[in-house]
């Protein structure tokens, strides 16, 4: 695991200190405020950690894309109420992230003041990951905390600059995504199942290959395994398939039997002449009985039974993608029963379940089971992306 810093590393009394904090607040918004703040929360235990030591707790955040330039609608002004609210502080909004306006702010606040900084990606210098961009930011603050693991993926400025140029630390919500994410693939309490859904192979690839490697069983679901059913010479009717990677999902499976790893494929599926909720051409069938006129929405029963079966001999899971068309009814069956197989053996003490991505959360929420997992991140193409294997440039920096 990579080694870094944390907020207990950090001295008790902060008083005259500035922090500058690096958060998410990139929020889903629906007419003037948030529809829904879960960023805000996640960032809370930090932002107020750093306040109640005395320090002077600067924000730094992004909003939408506004490509370098200014935009009225893409301020992070537009969250400051919401913020407030989930901080029950008044903070103080400051219209740019680095001169002379900055600088009065500072001389503003008081120790443990709040401050919320300006959209940084309204300046070209933040996605560039322009170092003179970031030093102008730096010379305003006295230390650095990352806790948006959801933009740790990107090399920016705000995520991956400045933790070269202040000493750098993992905020409370950043630590606990690291620690969940080694539990669950970098150092594993074998054997450790992966589930991995979702429409299109071609998304994913990057994820089975480094998978195959590291996983003990490998359940794959949602349009996906109609192209490894495929690959394996079944007759997908009308499914969602993409038929010119068999090729690609031939040699996936070549690479798991090598690598000892079991890949898990449906062989009862639910299926429907049309995709609509609850059609009547509803049945569920073997998986070589589909018709040429069918579609496959979901696994079938016996095929999640058995996957249940499979997560009880298992001590690790990690969860990426539903299993079948999830948001429409009874396709979302499936999927909701093995999440909540999961959630029981999460909360039995017998199963660590780490599950990430947007539709995930959906889904787990949907099945009511999102709070009973051992962790869920809310980060979409950072979770991805440590899926994949790869080196998350905003967590590199911190080590």
């Amino acid at each position: 695991m990579t080694q870094f810093k944390t907020l207990d590393d950090l001295p008790a009394d902060l008083t005259g200190k500035v922090a500058l904090v690096r958060v998410d607040l990139n929020l889903p918004m629906d007419g003037g405020s948030a529809s829904d703040v879960t960023r805000v929360e996640a960032a809370r235990p930090t932002i107020l950690e750093l306040a109640d030591k005395g320090a002077k707790v600067l924000l730094l955040a992004h909003f939408g894309r506004p490509k370098g330039k200014r935009h009225s609608t893409m301020s992070t002004s537009m969250v400051q109420g919401d913020v407030e609210e989930v901080l029950d502080r008044e903070i103080m909004f400051v219209p740019e992230v680095s001169g002379p306006v900055v600088e009065q702010s500072i001389g503003i606040l008081g120790d443990g003041d709040i401050g919320l900084l300006d959209n940084v990606r309204f300046w070209p210098g933040e996605e560039a990951n322009d170092g003179e961009f970031a030093k102008a930011i730096a010379a305003h603050g006295d230390v650095y905390v990352n806790d948006a693991f959801s933009a740790a993926h990107r090399a920016h400025a705000s995520t991956e600059g400045l933790a070269h140029l202040l000493p750098a630390y993992a905020g409370r919500a950043m630590e606990a995504e690291l620690k969940a994410l080694d539990a669950a693939l970098g150092n594993p309490e074998t054997p450790v199942a992966a589930v991995v859904g979702g429409a299109k192979v071609s998304s994913k690839l990057d994820v089975l290959t480094n998978l195959v490697g590291k996983v003990q069983h490998l359940i794959i679901g949602g349009g996906m395994a109609n192209t490894f059913l495929a690959a394996r010479g079944v007759d997908v009717g009308k499914s969602l398939c993409e038929h010119d990677l068999t090729d690609t999902a031939n040699k996936i499976m070549d690479q798991a039997d090598h690598a000892g790893c079991t890949i898990h494929l449906p062989y009862d599926v639910v299926v429907a002449k049309e995709f609509a909720a609850n059609p009547s051409s509803l049945r569920t069938c073997n998986v070589h009985e589909v018709g040429a006129d069918e579609m496959i929405l979901d696994i079938g029963p016996q095929a999640v039974e058995a996957l249940a079966d499979v997560l009880k001999t298992c001590r690790t899971l990690v969860w990426n993608g539903p299993l079948g068309a999830f948001e429409t009814a009874p396709f979302d069956e499936a999927t909701v029963a093995l999440a909540k197989t999961a959630a029981a053996l999460t909360q039995d003490g017998s199963l660590v379940s780490v599950a990430g991505g947007g539709d995930t959360v959906a889904a787990l929420a949907h099945a009511g089971v999102k709070d009973d997992f051992t962790f869920v991140s809310t980060a979409g193409g950072a979770f991805l992306e440590w899926m994949e294997g790869k080196d998350l440039p905003g967590v590199a920096a911190l080590s």
